[in-house]
């Protein structure tokens, strides 16, 4: 395990180096979700924020995400998610040692059981592409910050918008017809700009991001214990061996609430 630890221990996410890499494997849902929660939490400003803030962490998964929102941060979080039933979440809690902190919730993302201003921050990690597209979409969540709190998701992503409607000939034998909800950082900073709900504060691309997701795959398609998951993961493998990061890749954007 330690020459595993070390493969995966990037030196930009010395936070996410702290945590058990088995632990990491067996809960991901996809992209190493600490090392994308971690390179948004500076534009994000969770640092800055008060101890016991409230955090709504939207399409949580198995709730690695707000294991280390909690830990690192000292926040409050609300553990949102519709395929990962609270039950699950609540025992992976617990056995982190955060059960005070975090309160999982089932929740689809177009039906929120909370009131207008509950959240000082909403975060929300490769899990926002799946909803957030619609144009009347952001409105909706941001009801739910506080004057002056920020959103801030990580979401697979282009580097460039695509012409047409056929996918880079590359990319056509691993295409998926999902694939059509990512898009460009200049995409998603006219989509959150232009109808007023937030202050769009960055919207920027991971220099070199698709290397680091290649890597995670090719991790979990050697050691994790699901056969599934190994699948998914070397379905991700193909796909960014074959693209070599003329495509894809992760943007994050941050907005604030006026």
């Amino acid at each position: 395990m330690t020459g595993l630890a070390e493969r995966l221990s990037l030196p930009r996410y010395p936070r996410s180096a702290r945590y058990d890499v088995r632990w990491t494997i067996e809960n991901q849902m996809g992209p190493h979700a600490l090392w994308l929660l971690e390179w948004l939490a500076p534009a994000l400003g969770l640092a800055d924020l008060p101890a016991g803030a409230r955090v709504l962490d939207l399409g949580c998964g198995r709730a690695m995400t707000s294991v280390f929102l909690a830990r690192e941060y000292g926040v409050q979080v609300t553990a949102a998610d519709l395929w990962v039933k609270p039950d699950e979440n609540a025992a992976r809690l617990a056995e982190a040692g955060v059960a005070d902190r975090v309160l999982p919730v089932y929740a689809e993302a177009h039906d929120l059981p909370f009131g207008e201003a509950s959240f000082d921050a909403i975060v929300s990690i490769d899990a926002y592409q799946y909803f957030g597209t619609d144009d009347l979409y952001l409105p909706s969540l941001t009801r739910l910050l506080k004057p002056g709190g920020r959103i801030g998701v990580v979401v697979p992503a282009l580097r460039e918008e695509i012409d047409g409607v056929e996918p880079p000939e590359h990319l056509k034998p691993h295409w998926e017809p999902a694939f059509w909800c990512f898009h460009s950082a200049a995409w998603w900073r006219r989509h959150w700009a232009r109808g007023g709900a937030v202050t769009v504060e960055a919207a920027d691309w991971l220099e070199d991001g698709w290397r680091e997701w290649l890597l995670w795959a090719e991790v979990c398609a050697e050691e994790s214990s699901s056969e599934f998951m190994r699948g998914l993961a070397r379905d991700s493998v193909e796909l960014l061996r074959a693209d070599e990061g003329r495509t894809l890749g992760f943007v994050r954007v941050v907005g604030r609430r006026p």
